[in-house]
């Protein structure tokens, strides 16, 4: 095939494929939030994401004992050892307040994750 007649099937090769990308939605890429646990609080205490958005929590205990990440309305639970971290990934959030804790600390590790 000559290159005069080339051109012009890429050009309408890339015209019909940006026609049908076109009609797709954007995907969202995860923000991604970091959160410290040291003396058994954490830091910061409070997070503020937009609603809709998907969120990747990273959590790294800085204390010298392991600690349970825990909230029954973001659905996660899970254990950070003493000096890690943990990635968690969290659907997509309605506007609202959710609460979480350090469940081997309740009493001192407390956060909110505020959608807005």
């Amino acid at each position: 095939m000559t290159a005069d007649r080339l051109i012009p099937r890429l050009a309408l090769a890339t015209l019909i494929l940006a026609a049908l990308g076109a009609g797709l939605p954007a995907r969202a890429d995860p923000t991604t939030i970091r959160l410290t646990l040291k003396d058994h609080q954490f830091s910061p205490s409070e997070i503020h994401i937009p609603a809709g958005t998907p969120v990747t929590l990273v959590v790294r205990n800085e204390d010298g004992t392991p600690e349970e990440i825990d909230s029954s309305e973001l659905k996660i639970e899970k254990i950070v050892a003493a000096g890690q971290e943990v990635s968690l990934t969290l659907r997509p959030l309605d506007k609202g307040s959710y609460p979480f804790v350090g469940e081997f600390h309740e009493d001192t590790a407390k956060g909110t994750l505020v959608v807005e």
